[in-house]
């Protein structure tokens, strides 16, 4: 009973790394259907936010990965809203090269920094032992945050002035604006927002994964396999994708390795996309947010 408890905390905080990895990407892309192909570079630079305060500055880890981090990446998500995004709406590709472009200065800019040296932060919490087993304390704290981060921002949408003037502009800017929304200052605050949640992702994952400069490459492939495969619906495709994804991935690695995990999930993504072109809220959960 208490292995089965164990190897249920693992599938759980598997599902939990990839709700906290995809979710700043699912509000952009979602919401606004912009391609931003610097996530992975908007999460790194949380992950080294959140390091320099705690290890250079002695800020508490706690306020660094959780105030810090998603303040700083979303002044920067904004503020590259107002300079590059906002001149390419309605134009893809154009969004998807620019962004492209972005993610490669980051990773330059930040090797020049920091080098190619893998930079950690310790983990804040101990283990925990249930039984004769034990399993990290920091696992527990991501399953329990990845549902109150899904509530906030459920909350935040459904039943906030902010999240009304968001989905109303996303939907018709005109009419919006026509009510007396602002749709410039509604894009940056929702860029700023995903941006602020890709940093506060990179941060919460830096004590498990570390940072270096290129570490942003594996964070995107993941977080737009779990956007995509869930659809359009922000919170209820980044949930029933990663609670898919995050099971079958872990399932194989119980029983091979990480290895074939991966693999899985990425022919898991193939076969669903396959049978679901528009994800999984296209079929099911359409007036899900």
């Amino acid at each position: 009973m208490d292995l089965f408890i164990i190897y249920a905390i693992e599938v759980l905080n598997a599902i939990a790394v990839l709700v906290i990895m995809s979710v700043g990407l699912a509000v952009v892309f979602g919401m606004m259907k912009i391609v931003n192909m610097a996530h992975g570079e908007f999460m790194m630079l949380g992950g080294y936010s959140a390091i320099l305060a705690t290890n250079q500055w002695g800020v508490p880890i706690w306020i660094s990965m959780l105030v810090i981090a998603p303040l700083t990446v979303g002044v920067f998500g904004a503020v590259i809203e107002r300079v590059i995004i906002r001149h390419l709406y309605g134009r893809m590709i154009d969004t998807m090269l620019a962004t492209w472009g972005l993610s490669l200065a980051l990773i330059g800019a930040a090797t020049m920094l920091f080098g190619n040296t893998t930079l950690g932060i310790s983990s804040p919490l101990p283990s925990v032992s249930i039984g004769s087993y034990s399993t990290s304390g920091y696992s527990l704290f991501m399953i329990v945050f990845a549902i109150a981060l899904l509530g906030a921002l459920w909350l935040l949408l459904r039943f906030t002035t902010l999240g009304l003037c968001a989905r109303a502009t996303m939907q018709n800017a005109r009419m919006a604006a026509a009510l007396g929304s602002n749709p410039g200052k509604i894009y940056s605050l929702t860029f700023g927002l995903g941006a602020a949640l890709s940093g506060l992702g990179g941060a919460l994952l830096a004590p498990i994964t570390g940072v270096i400069p290129t570490i942003g490459v594996s964070f995107i492939a993941k977080a737009f396999i779990t956007v995509i495969g869930g659809g359009s619906a922000i919170i209820a495709g980044t949930l029933s994708a990663s609670t898919l994804f995050g099971t079958i991935s872990q399932l194989v690695t119980y029983f091979s390795t990480p290895v074939f995990g991966a693999v899985a999930l990425l022919l898991s993504a193939i076969v669903l996309l396959r049978l679901l072109p528009q994800g999984i809220t296209g079929r099911f959960f359409r007036r899900s947010l």
